[in-house]
């Protein structure tokens, strides 16, 4: 198997633009893909742009009508049919819509088909993560289900186990719903509790259904946490339930709306604690998936300040030369940051945070605190149902 990280990349992607009053600004995509050139990862990687997925690629997971709709309010967005989730305020519909979405998932399958075969170790599609787009209906900004279509096509290819882990502030609702009879994929997510955001599940008692009872996780965050108490609840769950699933290969959506300048959700998150879980999802790659490791975007819509490098951060771990949190950003990134949008850039790659540090739940837990409940609520609704001990 190669060793080399593959970067999925197509400046296309940018097309994917629901107009300019609307938070999911693509510039984030442009000035990602700038500071990781700018860092000279892009020497450190292979950059591929896969083909879009074609339509029988989308129905691994999307219903033929709504393939449908997509094309026909893509052709024409007045014609976008509300009852298919397309036309309204989160997904307005625009022209080459169904090209710009079919092509952020064609990325996030050619990462799937690259892991694989073995033509990668790790892959990284951080425009993709469109995780809210289910079988047959836009939502939470997202058209086509990149992160469900890449597992999809794993499974055809002859996977076994996949394992997804989403540390997105939102519930990864779409992905949990394709395959939430399905006992071949584990589903995690951490998020935000649905009683204070969208999308309003994601609760510790959704665990799958059938045969696949216990291969749903959600750890259902109070609002306001933080470093701490998110790293607490990530290594408080994750690692012991992938131990348990033995995952062939692990696909994981890295959602930057956690962070505490997000303006459309309620944690707390520093960007040095996205950076300690993407080191730690590469790690239980490593640990329990022979290495194969598919990374995703998500949201995220502090679009200078936090995007950009969050993700710089994750392409650099998967291409093996991680970059330090103190490291200065380069110059010519800052510039064009402030000539694109005006604003100015952040100077380094930390928001002075590292190195983060959290309790480990081996060492004890208090019933009283919220964090605590959260976490107690999410072992006992599953771990009994894997076998283990909550």
């Amino acid at each position: 198997m190669s060793g080399r990280a593959q970067l999925m990349w197509d400046e296309a992607v940018t097309g994917y633009d629901f107009g300019p009053q609307h938070p999911m600004d693509p510039v984030r995509l442009s000035l990602t893909r700038s500071l990781v050139d700018a860092f000279g990862l892009d020497r450190e990687l292979r950059t591929v742009a896969a083909r879009p997925a074609g339509e029988s690629t989308l129905r691994l997971v999307h219903r033929e009508d709504y393939v449908a709709a997509v094309k026909a309010a893509s052709a024409d967005p007045g014609v976008a049919d509300v009852s298919y989730g397309l036309g309204t305020v989160d997904d307005p519909a625009f022209a080459g819509m169904h090209e710009a979405s079919a092509l952020i998932a064609g990325q996030s399958v050619g990462a799937a088909e690259a892991v694989w075969r073995g033509e990668a170790l790790h892959a990284v599609n951080f425009a993709g993560g469109l995780h809210h787009a289910m079988p047959g209906a836009a939502s939470g900004f997202c058209v086509y289900n990149d992160a469900a279509l890449a597992i999809a096509r794993l499974l055809e290819l002859g996977a076994e186990r996949v394992a997804y882990v989403d540390v997105d502030v939102h519930h990864g609702d779409g992905v949990q719903a394709a395959f939430w009879e399905d006992p071949r994929v584990l589903t995690i997510s951490l998020h935000e509790h649905p009683r204070t955001l969208f999308p309003q599940t994601g609760w510790p008692e959704e665990t799958g259904a059938g045969s696949a009872e216990g291969s749903a996780v959600n750890v259902a965050l109070p609002a306001g946490t933080g470093d701490a108490g998110w790293l607490r609840a990530f290594h408080a769950v994750v690692p012991e339930v992938l131990a348990d699933f033995r995952p062939q290969v692990l696909v994981t959506q890295h959602g930057a709306d956690t962070h505490f300048e997000d303006p459309l959700a309620h944690l707390a998150v520093s960007l040095d604690a996205q950076r300690a879980v993407q080191l730690a999802c590469h790690d239980l790659a490593h640990r329990h998936a022979d290495g194969r490791w598919i990374a995703l975007g998500g949201g995220g819509y502090a679009v200078v300040e936090v995007v950009p490098r969050s993700w710089t951060h994750l392409v650099a771990i998967a291409a093996g030369r991680p970059v330090e949190p103190a490291t200065t950003i380069p110059e010519g990134w800052r510039q064009e940051v402030h000539a694109r949008t005006r604003q100015s850039a952040p100077h380094r790659m930390t928001d002075g945070l590292w190195p983060v540090s959290w309790a480990e739940w081996e060492q004890g837990y208090d019933p009283e605190d919220r964090l605590d409940q959260a976490v107690l609520a999410a072992r006992r609704a599953v771990f009994p149902l894997r076998g283990l001990l909550a």
